[in-house]
């Protein structure tokens, strides 16, 4: 029997390591970095092709904010080196989005590259679309929240919406890898899920494994200087995680990874998750040499009822923008005035329309056009400033009409002190109006209550990989 010292001794050398390689798949990593982490051999590669950043559109409208061939550039060597090595891929958010349409999306690079570079294996698909059924029934029984600052769910909404995805934990991961897929292509995901499922499979403590998946899905953007365009090493043990920069030119540091630790959330001590929250009020962050750094103390806090986040897209209309500059002082001082006078001139040409068919939007950068009515600096210093005119309305003809009237009265609008009548404005671009298409809101951002954390996420699919053996 071992003693008790071997034991612990074996206990302290058990680890896993866990390579991300970008921050979204399609934003890209030096191939450098990537070969310096495979040197360190990693038992799984993971990474996180999405996000809602972006705003709605994308979900709305089914597409991948991110480019096709960026994309499968990013994957052809992650599935290579996968294959090589027989270690798991797992892709968490597949296509930006992850609805079905962006799951099918990912899957055919998938299947596109294994057939271009002979490769196999046990490939496993997790949809994350919600039945619309199912949530009108889960509406019913109060079992959808708003998160904070969003208004409740209505059934209206529900019909509205173009997609609905939820974001899976880790449990429809682990019952992927739990029939033998050993690369999984997953719908929307709570980010770090796709990093600590392998882990979290064989054995290691949840709460350090989702800890460190919430900061390698960013990959280097925890370094010094972040970059989401490169890789970072994660290596947890039973007691601790170490993060490590793959590049030369990074470092982690406590601040830096404390400082992702805080990325996107509203408690600096609790991150809130499917199913409970990571509990940070014991973490501690050591500073092991220039590129590493050591997590400890995490622990996970299970909720009372396991939820999901719900996010949902509908269609509002059609969109048509314009950009210009204006650079008068004159005007600029008038700024406010003029654009209210052009308000009311669109108002009252086009009075047969009824004000809710459409709405004009003009944003000023260089005085508040990144923050608006939330900025403090209400004075204007720039010299110059750029208007973005929009018009979002029922149907493109519409955007295109209004848009173009109110950006020809700002072009050739009289204001008291104006010297010159050859125009008011400076256009980047000919044509200077640019149709944007249909616009999308979201119309779920809530919690849905389930009791089985895998029951939205049946079946898992799995195929084979088509490519022949080298």
């Amino acid at each position: 029997m071992m003693s008790d010292e071997s034991k612990i001794a074996a206990s302290a050398a058990r680890e896993i390591k866990v390579l991300s390689p970008t921050a979204i798949l399609g934003y890209g990593f030096p191939e450098a970095s990537f070969e310096a982490g495979l040197a360190r051999d990693p038992d799984v590669i993971a990474v996180d092709a999405g996000s809602s950043d972006p705003g709605p559109y994308y979900l709305g409208a089914g597409v991948s904010f991110t480019d096709r061939a960026a994309v499968k550039r990013d994957l052809r060597l992650l599935l290579r080196a996968s294959r090589a090595r027989d270690i798991p891929l797992l892709i968490g958010s597949a296509g930006g989005c992850g609805a079905r349409p962006h799951l099918d999306w990912t899957l055919d690079i998938v299947h596109e590259i294994a057939t271009e570079d002979q490769l196999r294996g046990r490939l496993a698909a997790i949809p994350a679309d919600v039945d619309k059924a199912v949530l009108c029934d889960a509406l019913a029984r109060g079992r959808i929240s708003p998160l904070p600052g969003v208004p409740a769910a209505t059934r209206a909404a529900l019909d509205a919406s173009t997609h609905i995805v939820a974001q899976m934990g880790e449990e429809p991961l682990l019952e992927a890898l739990a029939k033998g897929a050993n690369v999984i292509v997953a719908g929307r995901c709570y980010d770090p899920a796709v990093f600590a499922a392998v882990p979290i499979a064989r054995g290691f403590d949840r709460a350090l494994a989702l800890h460190m998946g919430k900061i390698l899905e960013c990959a280097a953007i925890a370094a010094t200087p972040g970059s989401g365009s490169d890789c970072m090493l994660g290596t947890l043990s039973d007691s601790a995680f170490t993060l490590e920069t793959l590049s030369p030119n990074r470092r982690c540091t406590v601040a830096s990874v404390a400082a992702h630790t805080l990325y996107e959330k509203s408690d600096p001590y609790h991150l809130p998750g499917p199913g409970g929250s990571l509990d940070l009020t014991q973490t501690c962050f050591e500073q092991l040499d220039e590129h590493r750094v050591r997590v400890s103390g995490s622990r996970f806090s299970p909720t009372g009822r396991y939820a999901v986040k719900l996010e949902g897209a509908s269609p509002k209309g059609f969109r048509t923008v314009a950009i210009a500059g204006a650079r008068d002082p004159v005007f600029i001082a008038q700024i406010d005035t003029i654009i209210d006078a052009a308000r009311r001139r669109v108002a009252d040409n086009f009075a047969q329309v009824p004000e809710s068919a459409y709405r004009l939007i003009v944003r000023v950068y260089g005085r508040d056009g990144v923050m608006g009515e939330l900025e403090p600096q209400k004075t204007i210093t720039s010299h110059e400033l750029c208007l973005v005119i929009e018009a979002v309305a029922e149907t493109q003809a519409l955007a295109d009409t209004i848009c173009g009237f109110a950006r020809a009265t700002l072009l050739h609008f009289g204001y008291p002190g104006r010297v010159s009548t050859a125009g008011n404005l400076a256009f980047p671009y000919s044509p200077s109006d640019f149709k944007a298409g249909q616009v999308f809101e979201f119309s779920l951002y809530h919690l849905l209550e389930v009791d089985d954390p895998s029951c939205l996420f049946s079946p898992v699919e799995i195929t084979e990989l088509q490519g022949e053996l080298q």
